[in-house]
């Protein structure tokens, strides 16, 4: 074979194989542009509930894990319960007050158990945690027909930081979502605290200014404490390091200066969280036969048989 004809062969091979490198990188960044992007952090549903979508932010949905009574049925106007995880507005779980929304539902109410916007899955502040927890209570009272619920029988609950979710949607004003229906309210009926954070200023909390710096004050529940607020139940325990007793003290006694109904329940040597079952069986029994003496009395539930 002579050098020319070689030349040739070679020089059609290398013509080849760029055509080929051309055509393995083309289908490949095709296929890197094909890939779906990377999913909005999610939440799982809790076994047994209906799960909802109650709002829709830049973050993803927000849902609401709703858990219905055996003997539920459409047109039913039950009162209904939502409950907000603690965990600092960092994190925390929807499955912390299970226990609790399958009890109430047993008993006959309509339970939920929410998603809010958190730091550690949305890259969020304390202050869409309000947000979302006023979100929630307008879009129960919303679907109440849908839900078999009574609009004016809303229970708004929670432990720690969603303990201040809690408190936040029946004292605090403001931080409502501009594009929801305002004619329809965002405050509970009454609220049910289990070792909330209700200062969130240099008087209360210290992690408050640390995280909330100058606007602490703005999401702060006992800074907004006056005439008409609803009936509310808080536990605590004596020995809790995280939220001091003295801040729930100084609430309770600031709720009924107003002429408020606010009963603090005290667990003696109990520090924070106590309440939980996964921590004691004994303290969840006993805040849970509390919790429902006060939701009997405002006959939200019969009295148990």
């Amino acid at each position: 074979m002579n050098s020319k004809l070689q030349q040739a062969i070679f020089s059609v091979s290398l013509f080849l194989s760029a055509c080929l490198v051309g055509l393995y990188s083309t289908t490949s960044l095709n296929a890197a542009d094909k890939k779906p992007p990377k999913s909005k952090p999610g939440w799982k549903s809790l076994k047994g509930a209906d799960y909802k979508v109650y709002k829709t932010t830049e973050e993803g949905d927000l849902h609401l894990n709703i858990f219905k009574p055996s003997d539920w049925k459409q047109g039913d106007s039950r009162p209904v319960i939502v409950f907000f995880f603690g965990g600092g507005w960092t994190g925390g779980n929807p499955s912390q007050f299970e226990p609790h929304c399958q009890h109430l539902a047993s008993r006959g109410m309509v339970a939920c158990a929410a998603e809010y916007r958190i730091k550690s899955k949305h890259k969020t502040t304390p202050f869409e945690c309000v947000a979302d927890g006023k979100s929630a209570v307008r879009w129960i009272r919303q679907h109440a027909k849908d839900l078999g619920i009574d609009p004016n029988r809303i229970v708004s609950g929670g432990g720690s930081a969603g303990g201040h979710v809690a408190a936040c949607t029946g004292t605090v004003v403001g931080f409502e979502e501009p594009k929801e229906d305002q004619q329809i309210s965002s405050v509970p009926n009454a609220m049910a605290l289990f070792n909330p954070v209700v200062d969130t200023t240099e008087t209360g909390w210290k992690g408050g200014p640390k995280q909330l710096g100058k606007r602490c004050k703005e999401i702060s529940p006992i800074h907004f404490v006056r005439n008409n607020l609803p009936p509310t139940i808080i536990f605590h325990g004596t020995a809790d390091k995280a939220v001091p007793i003295e801040n729930v003290e100084r609430f309770t006694k600031q709720m009924k200066a107003k002429q408020n109904r606010c009963e603090l329940v005290a667990y003696e040597d109990q520090g924070h969280g106590f309440f939980n079952l996964k921590k004691s069986k004994k303290n969840y029994d006993s805040t849970v036969e509390k919790l429902d003496a006060f939701l009997t009395s405002l006959e939200y539930l019969d009295p148990q048989k």
